[in-house]
């Protein structure tokens, strides 16, 4: 099944799907493990496992320079991966793509390069409240080297962003970057429209998917950013890799960030010349493993078919939030329709971290905290929130058994 198909007409057996994660197949502090932290790591299918060890096993070797056969495979293994995440994201072409180590890499590369290139004193950035630290703190280090100004797009107490000011917002900007789904909130935000009411103003922006790309279609196209980031460990790939998409008229305008071998055309003593992109932005040794690792991901969630998975997750959310409901004293922080695949709340009775130690004793896993939100926590005057994640393969009644948790947690803390 590929992510064109509908899913009536191919439906998914999630409970075989399951049986690709052995490391669900636990038991944690003597309880069946109920892993619900998938917005922070996603699991790794046995497909993406075999992917690696094959890859080490058989094929290692440094990329591009080799004349051998080993260093062939693992370039064609590399290079392979990239085509692959480029035809993930509709990209047009596989230069579009830059391997990166993840989202907080992809970010700070593009205020490094396209940022320190393009932007000077007075410039003002456009950014939302509701962004993780890594599409905020590569920003205002930007600001304090250069005089960037910085502007917010305010979230609503509902939290979702207030887009009645967002044409006053926009005047003077030059650069927009948001999240497509907040990691806390679980907000989903119009990403197209909002690219194209910066393109119709000449703004360059920036999408954070860390939290969609594994989750929903996706097409960068489409989208009409310039700029998409996203962590392969969020969906079903190792740690340690990621990508940078970026119009290849926005990546060829832009210097390097990192020097070193790979990613030079020829180099004296006075000088050197650089590569076209994406070879400009992967100096060194890349994580080849890691890509292929991402290049299987992509694989896999292509099989499964990105519609079904975004179904799936609307069924788990809404049953989430129907079940949560049941529990005294809790209260969901965040939309409450069409919401992404986590749900953030609040207890009365008991702090974030307590509440997350407190489920763990029991086996389930979920996430306590600020989230990479300081700021917006502060707004919302939280010390952080209770965050269950959920993906394809989750279900129901793992829902069941974390509201069993929580009931009991309220009657352990009251």
């Amino acid at each position: 099944m590929n992510s064109e198909q509908s899913t009536e007409a191919n439906p998914v057996d999630w409970e075989a799907v399951r049986k690709d994660f052995p490391i669900l197949d636990q038991r944690v502090q003597g309880h069946e493990l109920v892993y619900l932290d998938s917005a922070a790591s996603s699991q790794k299918p046995r497909q993406v496992v075999d992917a690696l060890v094959r890859y080490y096993e058989h094929d290692h070797a440094n990329v591009h320079r080799g004349l051998h056969e080993l260093s062939n495979r693992a370039t064609a293994a590399y290079e392979g991966a990239r085509e692959k995440v480029a035809r993930y994201l509709g990209a047009r072409t596989a230069e579009e793509v830059v391997f990166t180590r993840g989202t907080t890499e992809g970010v700070n590369l593009v205020a490094n390069a396209w940022g320190s290139k393009f932007l000077k004193p007075g410039d003002k950035i456009l950014l939302t409240e509701m962004e993780h630290h890594s599409n905020l703190v590569p920003w205002l280090l930007l600001a304090e080297r250069q005089g960037v100004q910085i502007r917010y797009v305010p979230v609503t107490d509902g939290g979702e962003l207030d887009l009645s000011g967002i044409g006053d917002l926009m005047g003077g900007v030059k650069f927009f970057a948001f999240t497509h789904v907040s990691n806390s909130l679980g907000t989903v935000n119009p990403a197209a429209e909002l690219c194209r009411m910066a393109r119709d103003r000449g703004i360059t922006t920036l999408v954070d998917a860390a939290q969609s790309v594994g989750h929903m279609p996706l097409n960068v196209q489409e989208m009409g950013c310039d700029f998409l980031v996203f962590s392969g460990h969020k969906m079903c790939a190792p740690t340690g890799i990621g990508a940078l998409y970026g119009r290849r008229e926005v990546l060829e305008s832009m210097p390097p960030w990192h020097g070193g071998g790979e990613m030079i055309n020829a180099v004296t003593y006075e000088k050197a010349s650089f590569k076209q992109p994406p070879h400009r932005f992967e100096a060194g040794t890349p994580n080849i493993a890691d890509a292929v690792g991402l290049g299987a991901a992509v694989d896999y969630l292509e099989g499964l078919g990105r519609p079904a998975i975004e179904a799936h997750d609307r069924e788990m959310v809404g049953y989430a939030l129907e079940r949560l409901s049941e529990v005294s004293g809790l209260r969901v922080i965040g939309p409450r329709r069409g919401r992404a695949a986590l749900v953030s709340f609040v207890m009365e009775t008991v702090h974030p971290h307590d509440l997350t130690t407190y489920a763990d004793r029991y086996g389930v896993a979920l996430r306590g905290g600020h989230h990479c939100n300081q700021p917006l926590m502060k707004k919302y005057g939280l010390p952080g929130t209770t965050r269950a994640s959920f993906y394809f393969y989750n279900t129901l009644s793992e829902v069941d058994r974390l509201v069993e948790v929580l009931q009991q947690a309220n009657r352990f803390f009251a």
